[in-house]
């Protein structure tokens, strides 16, 4: 920057010279013309009363003219008569015709003229006067006064005025330069603290824009003001440092968030991001509070992965550990590549068994059920409630990419703290709402759910024409187990009952306990009559085959009585329905026990009779 400078300010002094230069040689060209004019003119008048005198003496006109023509820088010298000379005295070898077109136009017009003929070593200067009569030339001439007679053509050599005039401009040159080069050196020395301070204060500048503030050392030879400006600046510097580092601080341990990807990048610029993703985490806590289901949570929460975080491959996943239960939410893009390992054995899902984020790793797998060579993934582990963790599994394809996630993983948390609460309310209220609508022994439906639930369920299958068969059960002889083992045996069995019907019907169907040790199974959707009768089959044989442990090694065994009506076969009416399955349940308790009664007309006819 200082050498610039100088090249400028050089650059500038010799634009200086030269336009001094041409102004004085564009004076000097225009001075010595002038002058030939002027001087010219002179000669023009001692030859005027020169040719009087000797015209009036009859003295000799071409010796007079060769004395004048002898004067110094002269060049050449010629008269030139026009057409109203008529008298023979005039007619001698001194007074020409006119030379050439500009001894012409003077006579014609009767002004002088000049032209400039400049060598490369001289110049001349051919100045034209008109020659015009006088009062004394009437006396030889028939004109008037003020007509011109002819003219005078003078050539001047003003090369001597031209060198002189160079010689002058040299000189004024030569002052100007030493003059230049002294206001330099003396300007140098005066600005060199100022070009220093500038330049300090510059590279200052660009280092705050990385985040990197620094006070500036203060040169000497400056004035008192720019001192007092420049420590003004170092004192703002380093409030601005202290400032923006204490914002910065406290905004990180708020957050918990930090892009490490550029080292270089301004503290205000990453709390100005930072208070961003604040404003955009506070309406994303406003709109989750407002959601009115765990799944619409999970769903805002989706959004924010792929809207904010750029995020294209991952998966949401619910495990029960208590009831060793995998539950997939949301999936995105392709992901969830650990998916046949551990859908039956949740267990298996280290984030979950660890309750820690998984990382993919160098060298070797930190999960060895994650199939895919080629990518790599990242498994948050957030506990929502008791026994219940979300997982969510993301996979990149790049390491890079996997380096970015980790760190967006600590605001992506920063999100997924903030849904935690509101998912564990959408729990809690539906835990609430289940414990209105489920059996507390064995934590089946109850009566009260089916009652609301058909008002929904019904006009569903009539719409898309499917059927229920819907089984009645009750536990043969359930009685005596209560009065030979007590309520605790019985309860155990009944449990042990609901298990078994939760194994062999479908997540689809619906499980109630009707009432005692009568339960109700709702198998929607169900093809066919003969479906449903099997499913019932296989219900009670593997009731028949269960053991249940009472006390000190002894165990029991149970069997059910099942009766089976369908829907909308039997009756449009699904209490109707209900009633029909109960009547063959009566029928098959009736007829021995441990058997499945399809419902018939006839045995609606018995029991009406009985």
């Amino acid at each position: 920057m200082k050498k610039n400078i100088i090249v400028q300010f050089l650059i500038l002094l010799i634009l200086v010279a030269i336009f001094i230069t041409g102004i004085s040689l564009y004076n000097l060209r225009t001075v010595s013309i002038k002058s030939s004019v002027t001087t010219a003119e002179s000669i023009s008048e001692v030859i005027k009363s020169g040719l009087a005198l000797h015209v009036k003496n009859d003295s000799d006109i071409d010796e007079f003219l060769k004395n004048v023509s002898s004067i110094r820088n002269i060049k050449d010298l010629w008269l030139v008569r026009s057409e109203n000379i008529k008298n023979p005295k005039f007619q001698t070898k001194s007074f020409k015709n006119p030379k050439d077109n500009l001894d012409k136009k003077v006579i014609n017009s009767g002004e002088t003229e000049y032209i400039v003929k400049e060598g490369f070593i001289n110049t001349n200067v051919r100045v034209t006067i008109p020659y015009k009569a006088t009062i004394s030339c009437l006396e030889c001439h028939n004109v008037s006064e003020g007509d011109t007679l002819g003219a005078i053509s003078i050539v001047l050599d003003v090369s001597t005025l031209k060198e002189i005039g160079v010689r002058s401009i040299y000189v004024i040159l030569t002052i100007i330069l030493l003059a230049v080069i002294i206001v330099f050196l003396f300007s140098k020395k005066v600005f060199n603290p100022y070009l220093s301070l500038y330049m300090k204060l510059r590279d200052n500048i660009n280092q705050a824009k990385i985040g990197k503030f620094k006070k500036i050392d203060i040169p000497s030879g400056l004035t008192t003001d720019v001192v007092q400006v420049t420590n003004d600046y170092n004192n703002l510097i380093a409030i601005f440092k202290d400032t923006s580092l204490d914002i910065d601080k406290k905004l990180q341990g708020f957050v918990g968030y930090r892009d490490r990807t550029n080292l270089n990048t301004n503290p205000l610029n990453e709390s100005k991001d930072i208070i961003d993703n604040l404003s955009n985490l506070y309406q994303f806590k406003k709109q989750v509070e407002l959601d009115s289901t765990k799944e619409e949570i999970y769903q805002r929460i989706s959004q924010v992965f792929e809207n904010k975080f750029h995020l294209k491959n991952f998966t949401f996943f619910e495990i029960d550990i208590k009831k060793q239960k995998m539950q997939k939410v949301i999936s995105v893009g392709e992901s969830l590549y650990c998916h046949d390992a551990i859908k039956d054995n949740p267990h298996l899902c280290r984030a979950a068994r660890t309750k820690s984020d998984v990382v993919s790793i160098d060298f070797h797998e930190s999960c060895p059920y994650f199939t895919k060579k080629d990518k790599f993934y990242y498994c948050l582990n957030i506990d929502i409630v008791e026994n219940l963790y979300l997982i969510i599994h993301f996979v990149v394809d790049t390491e890079k990419e996997l380096d970015e996630l980790k760190n967006k993983s600590l605001f992506i948390n920063r999100f997924l703290k903030e849904a935690r609460p509101a998912v564990e309310v959408k729990l809690l209220m539906q835990a609430l709402e289940d414990s209105a609508f489920k059996d507390g022994l064995t934590q089946l439906y109850n009566r009260k759910f089916i009652d609301e639930h058909l008002k929904k369920l019904l006009p569903q299958i009539k719409r898309d024409k499917k059927k229920i068969g819907l089984l009645m059960l009750d536990m043969d002889h359930f009685k005596a187990v209560n009065d030979e083992y007590g309520h605790d045996i019985g309860d155990k069995v009944l449990k042990s009952l609901s298990r078994i019907l939760e194994e062999n019907v479908r997540e689809s169907d619906i499980i109630v306990r009707y009432g005692g040790e009568e339960f109700m199974v709702l198998l929607i959707g169900v093809d066919s009559e003969e479906s449903a009768m099997n499913i019932a089959h296989k219900i009670g044989a593997k009731v028949r085959e269960n053991e249940i442990n009472v006390y000190a090694g002894t165990t029991i065994k149970k069997t059910v009585s099942i009766g089976l009506s369908m829907f909308p076969d039997d009756s449009s009416l699904f209490e109707t329905v209900v009633k029909n399955s109960d009547i063959a349940l009566y029928e098959a308790k009736s007829s021995g026990r441990d058997k499945v009664v399809r419902f018939s007309k006839e045995q609606k006819t018995s029991v009406e009779l009985f």
